[in-house]
């Protein structure tokens, strides 16, 4: 059952103008952090009950979100990693049945990192809440204003690497 507070913030959702707040960078990131810390609750959750690291579940989104196969050596880069924390982040997916190791090219160093069927049937269905909350938030929202939403994300996405890179 929805608070008082989160009916409040529903109906000024469903509002037709930006509001007073839409500028305040405090306010966004405060929604930031909350939204933030939500999906981290799930992720910790999803490690726990997997026998996982936070940082496991992030490499399995990283294998997930490749648009190519992934290698253990561009996961070393998007997650900012050594390459034996790599590897042993690799073994522990590997042992709990989330990912296989495949040497599938004519070269047979290289290895490609695929999450497993069922594996990924059962992170589906842990994250099944977020799927559902994301389904919900997006219905209050035309084609236009998701398509500034997702450029928010990305431009948010796309500057946070690029300081990522520097430090």
């Amino acid at each position: 059952m929805a608070t008082a507070n989160q009916r409040g913030q529903h109906a000024h959702e469903r509002g037709t103008g930006a509001g007073p707040e839409a500028g305040d960078l405090h306010v966004l990131a405060s929604h930031l952090r909350r939204m933030n810390g939500e999906i981290n609750r799930l992720v910790h959750g999803f490690a726990a009950t997997q026998g996982l690291h936070a940082t496991d579940v992030q490499a399995l989104a990283a294998i997930l979100d490749s648009p190519e196969p992934m290698t253990p050596g561009r996961l070393r880069e998007h997650l900012g990693l050594t390459s034996g924390a790599v590897t042993a982040c690799v073994d522990r997916l590997e042992r709990a049945g989330h990912v296989r190791r495949v040497r599938e090219s004519a070269d047979r160093r290289v290895v490609h990192l695929h999450y497993v069927p069922d594996a990924r049937a059962a992170a589906r269905t842990y994250f099944k809440p977020l799927a559902e909350a994301a389904a919900s938030a997006r219905e209050r929202f035309d084609e236009h204003e998701l398509a500034v939403v997702v450029r928010f994300l990305a431009a948010m996405n796309r500057e946070l690497g690029l300081r990522s890179e520097e430090g």
